[in-house]
C-alpha cells in the first residue's frame, strides 16, 4: 500500500469515528422537562402588591431554564391598590411588567381611575401588548388592539383577546371616561364569539380570553361563567375582578389567581397541537424572588416610604376594611369617620353650601374603602391605602326623594355586598331586607344597575336629628366618583347642581383626625355609631 493510499485510510477511518462520536453525542442530548410545551403564566388584581413582580419574574425563569416557550400574561387591576402604584397614576405598575417580561395583558376597571387619556398615556410606555375587545371608543373603534396570536416555534398558534367588566362603566368615573361604550351581556358575548371567530380565522389553534369579569353573584349577566356558556370556540378563559382563586379543568379550562400575587396561574399547552394538558396555580410564598426586579420594586416602595410612612396619628381602635361582612353590607367604624370628615370639611364653613347646615348629610360608596386601620401609630400611607383612588370632595344637591332613591338603588342587594353600598353621616335611616327589590324594567342609562321601580326597602328616619322631608332641598357631600354617577348612584350624577372641591379625600380625613380628633382616634370610633338599622 502506498503512502497516499494509507494517509486516505487513516483519514477516513477518523472521519467515521467523529461521526460516531457526534452521533452518539446527538442521541444523548437531554431536553429539559418543558420542552414543546408553551407555558403561560398569568396574574389578576394585583393591586400594587409591586413585589410580587420579582416571583412572577422567578417563576419565569424557572421554567425557561426547563426549555418551555413562556408567555406571561395578566387580567387587569394592576394600575390601583397600594400608594405605590397610585402615586403615580399606574405607570410604576407598567414600568414593573416591563422589567418583569411581561407579553401581554388586558385592562381591569381601576385601570380607568386616572380617566381614559391617563390609562392611554400609561401604555405608550408598556413594552408588552395590550389586549381588549369590548371596550369602544366614539369612532366606534375598541381602545386598545382587539386580540393578539403567538406563534410556537412548534408551529402552534395561540389566540388571545381580552374582555374588560361591563361594570367599569360605574365601577370608573363616569365623568373620567366619556365616550367609551362598554358592551354589556348579550351584546359583550356577541362581541367575544365575533373575535373568536376571527382569531380562527387567522388559523389560531387555541383561543385564550384574558378576561376581567369575575364569578360574583352582583356581576351577572356579565360573569365569567356567563361569557363561557354562551360562546362556542374558547379554550381557556383566564379571568380577574372578584378576587378568586379556583382552577377549572371543563371543556372551556378557566381560573383565576385570587389578588396581590397570593397565587400565579399556569396552564400548560402543547406547542405542536396547542392544546391545553393542564392548569393549576402555584402559591407564591416559597418561591425565591428574582433579585433585578425585586430592587426595582424596593426603590419604589423606599421612595414612597420616605415621605408616606410616617405617622401623624395614633388610633385606639381598629377601623373595619373588611368587604362582607363590613363596608359593603353594613354600617361600618371605618364609614363613620370618613363620612365624618367629609361632613366636616363642609359644615365648618357654612356658607360653602346653599342650603342650612341642618340639610348638609354625607356619603361615601363602601367599595372606595379599601383596606383597615390597626390600631396604633396611623401613616399618611396608612389613610391613602384606605382610600387609594385619589378621589376628591364634591358636594351634590338633590331632593330627598332623590336621596332615598340612591340609598334603595344602592341596598339592592343587601345583605350581599354591593360596591355601592352606603357610608354615611348626618343620616338615621332603616333598611329591610326582607322586602324584595323592586327593580325598573330597564338598568340605569350607562349602567349595569337597575334603578328602584319603587321605594320599598329605605326609609330616612331623621336627618341631623330633624325630621326628614322628600320634598326639600340636601347637599350630599361626597366623593367625585359617586357625585359623578359612579357605582349605583345615578340619582346624583343626574344631578345638574353639584360641584368639586378639589380636596383630596384622604387628606380631609387625615386633617379631621388631627385637627377635630386631635391626632387620636378614640374610642368614640370603636364601634359603628347605629346611622343604619338594618332589618
Amino acid at each position: 500500500m502506498n503512502l497516499s493510499k494509507k494517509i486516505l485510510s487513516v483519514l477516513l477511518i477518523a472521519v467515521i469515528t467523529m461521526t460516531c462520536i457526534f452521533a452518539q453525542s446527538i442521541v444523548e442530548i437531554k431536553h429539559g422537562e418543558y420542552y414543546g410545551k408553551v407555558v403561560v403564566l398569568h396574574s389578576n388584581d394585583v393591586h400594587g402588591a409591586v413585589e410580587g413582580y420579582a416571583k412572577m419574574a422567578a417563576l419565569k425563569q424557572s421554567y425557561l431554564d426547563k426549555e418551555a416557550e413562556v408567555i406571561v400574561a395578566d387580567c387587569g387591576d394592576y394600575s390601583q391598590g397600594t400608594v405605590y402604584v397610585s402615586l403615580s397614576k399606574g405607570l410604576e405598575a407598567i414600568n414593573l411588567m416591563n422589567a418583569t417580561g411581561y407579553d401581554i395583558a388586558t385592562i381591569g376597571n381601576h385601570e380607568f381611575d386616572y380617566g381614559y387619556p391617563q390609562l392611554k398615556e400609561n401604555m405608550k410606555s408598556a413594552k408588552f401588548n395590550v389586549v381588549c375587545s369590548n371596550v369602544f371608543d366614539e369612532s366606534g373603534n375598541t381602545i386598545f388592539d382587539n386580540y393578539v396570536i403567538y406563534e410556537t416555534v412548534f408551529g402552534a398558534k395561540i389566540g388571545f383577546f381580552g374582555l374588560e367588566t361591563p361594570e367599569a362603566q360605574t365601577k370608573s368615573n363616569p365623568a373620567l371616561i366619556k365616550g367609551l361604550t362598554f358592551p354589556a351581556g348579550e351584546k359583550m358575548y356577541a362581541v367575544a364569539q365575533a373575535t373568536i371567530d376571527a382569531l380562527k380565522g387567522k388559523g389560531a389553534n387555541t383561543i385564550v380570553c384574558l378576561g376581567h369579569l369575575g364569578i360574583d353573584d352582583e356581576s351577572a349577566p356579565n360573569r365569567a361563567t356567563d361569557l363561557i356558556a354562551n360562546v362556542n370556540g374558547l379554550d381557556v378563559f383566564l379571568d380577574g375582578h372578584s378576587h378568586s382563586l379556583y382552577t377549572k379543568l371543563e371543556k372551556t379550562v378557566s381560573q383565576q389567581t385570587g389578588t396581590q400575587f397570593k397565587n400565579i396561574g399556569v396552564v400548560i399547552f402543547d406547542a405542536k397541537t396547542g392544546k391545553v394538558e393542564d392548569a393549576f396555580t402555584v402559591p407564591t410564598e416559597g418561591i425565591e424572588p428574582n433579585q433585578e426586579v425585586l430592587a426595582k420594586a424596593q426603590a419604589i416602595i423606599d421612595n414612597v416610604n420616605a415621605e408616606y410612612a410616617v405617622k401623624f396619628a395614633t388610633s385606639e381602635v381598629t377601623l373595619n376594611g373588611s368587604k362582607a361582612p363590613g363596608n359593603r353590607t353594613e354600617e361600618t367604624n371605618n364609614g363613620d369617620l370618613i363620612c365624618d370628615a367629609m361632613l366636616w370639611t363642609i359644615t365648618k364653613d357654612a356658607s360653602a353650601v346653599e342650603v342650612p347646615v341642618e340639610n348638609v348629610v354625607a356619603l361615601t360608596n363602601g367599595g372606595g374603602i379599601r383596606a383597615a386601620i390597626n390600631a396604633g401609630d396611623v401613616t399618611k400611607k396608612d389613610i391613602n391605602t384606605v382610600l387609594p383612588f385619589g378621589n376628591t370632595v364634591a358636594v351634590v344637591y338633590v331632593t330627598g326623594s332623590e336621596l332615598v332613591e340612591a340609598l334603595e338603588a344602592s341596598t339592592y342587594c343587601t345583605p350581599k355586598a354591593v360596591g355601592g353600598f352606603p357610608q354615611t353621616s348626618g343620616l338615621v335611616w332603616v333598611l329591610d331586607t326582607s322586602v324584595e327589590y323592586d327593580k325598573a324594567d330597564e338598568t340605569y342609562p350607562g349602567s349595569t344597575y337597575y334603578g328602584p321601580k319603587s321605594i320599598k326597602r329605605v326609609s330616612i328616619q331623621s336627618v341631623n336629628g330633624k325630621a326628614f322631608d322628600p320634598e326639600a332641598k340636601y347637599a350630599v357631600v361626597t366623593n367625585n366618583f359617586v357625585a359623578a354617577g359612579g357605582d349605583t348612584y345615578y340619582a346624583f350624577g343626574k344631578s345638574d347642581a353639584k360641584f368639586d372641591t378639589g380636596l383630596p379625600l384622604d387628606e380631609v380625613v387625615m386633617a379631621y383626625v388631627t385637627e377635630v380628633l386631635g391626632g387620636t382616634i378614640g374610642k368614640q370610633y370603636e364601634n359603628p355609631q347605629g346611622r343604619l338599622t338594618i332589618k
